[in-house]
């Protein structure tokens, strides 16, 4: 451990540039995945119709519960199924998975087929749940 900081404090300038470089790599790729919405932002949008909720966890998952009005396309169909949403262009498409760590290869993949619009729910449908919002089931 004496080391380290020997090694620190003789080579200052390196440890900065790497910490800045390993900030700078944390920011990019966070906003790579695209922006959060918390699960009462969400709401808001849905109940103003500005938004539909695209469901990307496995059929088994959705009928367990689901937001009211998503669509479900699962995450390894995106791109396949993708001119689904066409008709959702003007409105923001909220993607939720189950706990909010596969929507941003989905949000990536939408943003590649040409959608802007795009935002991720924050803590996936466990979020939602803790919220004590509801989910309807089929």
């Amino acid at each position: 451990m004496d080391r380290l900081f020997e090694f620190v404090v003789n080579h200052y300038i390196l440890v900065s540039l790497f910490v800045a470089f390993l900030i700078a790599i944390l920011v990019l790729e966070s906003r790579r995945g695209g922006t959060k919405i918390s699960a009462q932002g969400a709401v808001s949008l849905i109940n103003k119709d500005e938004a539909v909720v695209v469901d990307i966890r496995d059929r088994k998952e959705f009928g367990e519960g689901r937001i009211t009005g998503s669509v479900n396309i699962p995450l390894n169909s995106i791109k396949t199924r993708a001119n689904e949403l066409s008709k959702f262009k003007e409105k923001q498409i909220i993607v939720a998975d189950k706990m909010g760590q596969h929507s941003a290869m989905a949000v990536k993949q939408l943003n590649a087929e040409g959608y802007t619009n795009v935002l991720r729910l924050n803590g996936g449908i466990a979020d939602w749940k803790a919220s004590n919002l509801p989910l309807v089931k089929k």
